[in-house]
This record gives C-alpha cells, sequence and structure tokens, in this order.
C-alpha cells in the first residue's frame, strides 16, 4: 500500500480558493458583458497599469517587438514553430472527411469543417510565454481556421515584448493585449472594438480556466487548462538530481502548480527532495518553485509498478514523466493523462517549448474525459445523409416507422410514411405501417 513522505495542500483549502476564484471571475464577466470595452480598460488599467485607447497592437509596436529580437532568437523560434506546424500538419492529415454506402442507395459521411473564429489567449504575466503562441495561433493555422485572435497579459505594464513574432502570423490576425476573464471575457459576445468568436483556447491560471468553464457554452473551448500539474514516475534506473530538476522545472511555473514524485524507491525519494533543497538554493526562480513545492509538492511511495500504474491514473495529471526501466509499460497502460514523456532522454521542458507536440493539456482530472490542443479541437466533425433510391428510402422508412410508433411520435412517423407510400408501398396509412 503506498504511503506519502510528504503531502501538499488540503482539499478544504484548495476547495476554498477555487471559490474564491469562481465568484470573482463570475463578476468581472457579468461587468465586461454589460459595459463592454468600459468595463475592460477599466480592469486593464486596475490590474495591468494599461491605459490606452485601442488594445490591439499596431504594427509599429510589433515592429519594435521584433527588432529586440537576435537572428539566433529568431531562427530558435522558427525551429520551434515549425516542430510544431508539422506535427500539427500530421493531425490535420489523419482526420479525412469520409462518405460511405452503408445500404444500396443509402449514403452517410462526414465533413471536417474547421470553426469560423477562434480566440487565442497566450499568458505571459510571469514569464513572456511565447511557445503558447506558437501552440494555439499555428495549430488553429494548420487546421484551417480563417479568423484568429490572440490577446495575452501586459508584461511589467507593457506590451508583451518577443510574444508576437512575425512568422507566428503569416495570416491576417489582430492581437490584443488585454488577463484571465477579463482578457477571454470580451471575446464570446463581442464588444464595439472586437467582434465575437466562436471558441476560446489557451492555457492560464485559475482566473483563466474559471473563465473558460463560465464561458462554454456560449462558445467552445480546447478544454480546462488551469496551473500546471506534473508527475514524475521514476525507480532506481535514475537518480534523485534528475527527478528533481524535472520537478522544480514545472513548478517554477507558479506558486499553485502541484508536482509530484512517485516511485517504488524509499532510497531515490529521499534523495529526490534532498536534491530539491540544494536546488532551490540556486535555482533562479526559487521564490516561485518553492512556494509550489512546499504547498503542493508530494512525493510518493509505491509498492510496485502496478500500484505506480493505479496512483497514477487516479491523478491523471497534466505531464507525466516515465524514467522507469520499462516506459513502454505506462505508455501501453495508462488512460488518464495529458501528455507522456518517455525515458530521462526527454521531458516536460520539450513539449513546453520546442519538440512539436502541443504543451496546452488538461489539468485538475479532466484528462479522464479529454485529451490536449491539437487541430481536431478547432474542427467539427459535421454528417450528412443522401439516399439515392426509391427502393432504399422505402425500406428505410418501414424501419423508421415502426420504430417511431414504439416511441409515441406520429409526426416522426409520418415523415417516414409519407416516403413509404411515394416511394414504395401504397396501402401506408398516417398512423403507422400496417402489419
Amino acid at each position: 500500500m503506498a504511503t506519502w513522505l510528504k503531502n501538499g495542500a488540503q482539499a478544504s483549502v484548495i476547495k476554498s480558493a477555487a471559490r474564491e476564484v469562481r465568484d470573482t471571475v463570475e463578476k468581472t464577466l457579468a461587468d465586461i458583458e454589460e459595459r463592454g470595452d468600459v468595463a475592460v480598460r477599466e480592469l486593464s488599467i486596475r490590474f495591468d497599469n494599461l491605459d490606452r485607447e485601442d488594445y490591439r497592437l499596431t504594427s509599429a509596436e510589433i515592429d519594435a517587438c521584433m527588432a529586440q529580437l537576435t537572428k539566433r532568437d529568431i531562427s530558435d523560434i522558427e525551429f520551434a514553430q515549425t516542430q510544431v506546424r508539422n506535427f500539427a500538419q500530421h493531425q490535420r492529415n489523419s482526420l479525412r472527411d469520409l462518405e460511405v454506402e452503408t445500404l444500396p442507395g443509402v449514403v452517410l459521411g462526414h465533413k471536417n469543417i474547421p470553426v469560423n473564429a477562434a480566440g487565442c489567449y497566450v499568458p505571459g504575466g510571469k514569464y513572456p510565454l511565447l511557445a503558447s503562441a506558437h501552440m494555439s495561433v499555428i495549430t488553429a493555422k494548420v487546421a484551417g481556421v480563417p479568423r484568429i485572435i490572440t490577446c495575452a497579459p501586459p508584461f511589467h505594464g507593457k506590451p508583451p515584448r518577443r510574444l508576437w513574432p512575425r512568422s507566428t502570423w503569416r495570416a491576417p490576425m489582430r492581437s490584443t493585449a488585454w488577463a484571465g476573464s477579463r482578457r477571454s471575457g470580451p471575446w464570446p459576445w463581442g464588444t464595439k472594438s472586437i467582434a465575437p468568436v466562436d471558441m476560446l483556447v489557451g492555457p492560464g491560471n485559475a482566473f483563466v480556466a474559471e473563465a473558460k468553464r463560465q464561458l462554454f457554452g456560449r462558445v467552445g473551448i480546447d478544454l480546462f487548462a488551469g496551473p500546471t500539474e506534473t508527475l514524475v514516475i521514476a525507480d532506481e534506473s535514475v537518480d534523485g538530481e534528475i527527478c528533481a530538476t524535472d520537478l522544480l522545472g514545472q513548478a517554477e511555473h507558479g506558486p499553485d502548480s502541484p508536482a509530484i514524485l512517485l516511485t517504488t524507491s524509499e532510497k531515490l525519494a529521499r534523495e529526490t527532495m534532498a536534491e530539491i533543497e540544494r536546488l532551490l538554493q540556486i535555482l533562479p526562480t526559487a521564490g516561485i518553485a518553492r512556494q509550489a513545492w512546499e504547498n503542493f509538492g508530494e512525493v510518493i511511495l509505491a509498492e510496485d509498478q502496478q500500484e505506480m500504474l493505479a496512483i497514477a491514473n487516479d491523478l491523471a495529471f497534466e505531464h507525466v514523466q516515465v524514467m522507469t526501466r520499462d516506459p513502454d509499460f505506462f505508455l501501453n497502460n495508462m488512460r488518464n493523462y495529458g501528455a507522456l514523456f518517455l525515458g530521462p532522454r526527454t521531458n516536460v521542458a520539450y513539449g513546453d517549448k520546442t519538440i512539436g507536440t502541443n504543451h496546452t493539456l488538461p489539468t485538475k482530472k479532466a484528462a479522464r474525459y479529454t485529451g490536449g490542443l491539437w487541430v481536431g479541437k478547432f474542427i467539427k466533425t459535421c454528417t450528412y445523409q443522401k439516399v439515392m433510391t426509391d427502393e432504399a428510402s422505402a425500406l428505410i422508412g418501414e424501419y423508421c416507422s415502426r420504430l417511431c410508433a414504439l416511441e409515441g411520435f406520429a409526426g416522426h412517423g409520418e415523415q417516414a410514411n409519407i416516403r413509404v407510400r411515394r416511394y414504395g408501398r401504397k396501402d401506408v396509412p398516417y398512423a403507422g405501417i400496417a402489419e
């Protein structure tokens, strides 16, 4: 039976914090819906110390951002974007329209149709997360979305510099520097300065995730992507230093980012905790990472590989890094995760920044029912049907009529009956097929 060598925050504390976030977001969204651009401007001044007439970035501002980048910076960004675009294109190619004749004269099919407009939120309050722009904007473009809006919080009270490399917005795209509910809030219903969108995507903090939850239904969303979660599954095939590095490397995302070590080795567990304390003395982002580790970090000691699998599936974490002698065991058997990182040669940072898979992933156990952001999230699979012959319509109609009668739907039944009368038997009464 598993034992916890270190526990994270109590459920009651987490629940209380979630309630406060929910109430704050609800009030903010209601204010934006009622007062539109006026509310957005007031919130921007209050929270971001940013006041301007138009929150769209100008061409001059984008040029100024570009001017800060070296040739190496641009080359590195283009490399990362190429990896994201290539993998997204392979995913798009796997989605094919379908048309099949299921019975003689009965043709069924589906078409994959991109949404008309998507709003992409790019986090950037603590760090200018340019990688998130790649993950959402490029993926939407590969999916074929005609209109893409992006927004990001100001960075140190100014437009989010380094966030809008030109290769990200080759197609027409407007950028809006608006966090959380106050930035994505205007998109579902629109304001005088911005037209509404059909879908909201992108990762963010607890306020961003809550805003998406409350807006779902009015618009579509990709998934609930809240504070970063990292689970490291390891055995004695690796050492404490690499485990500690990978835990703290994600804990620096924010003070509410859970980081958990799950292992069958008490020796590795103790070494990892000691290494974490050592690294926190030298890590430049230790101020944030220490809060996350102390409040939300856990170390779980399992009896064997099967128990680690059961615990991992129950946690259903966003990032699951597997550094064991047989990482494919988890690839073949895990069911609940956002993304897997298999073996010590890879890590979550590769997925976050460079390797090509999407880093917008489900959190808070949403991995039980959804995967991460990909081109398919921007695409509606819409079905159609064609009945090509009289005989086929009469055949389907007789079955449909009898099944409608079982449910008491006389009007539905008559939709079938009229076609049976016209295309097949002429002796069909109004109320249903005669035996």
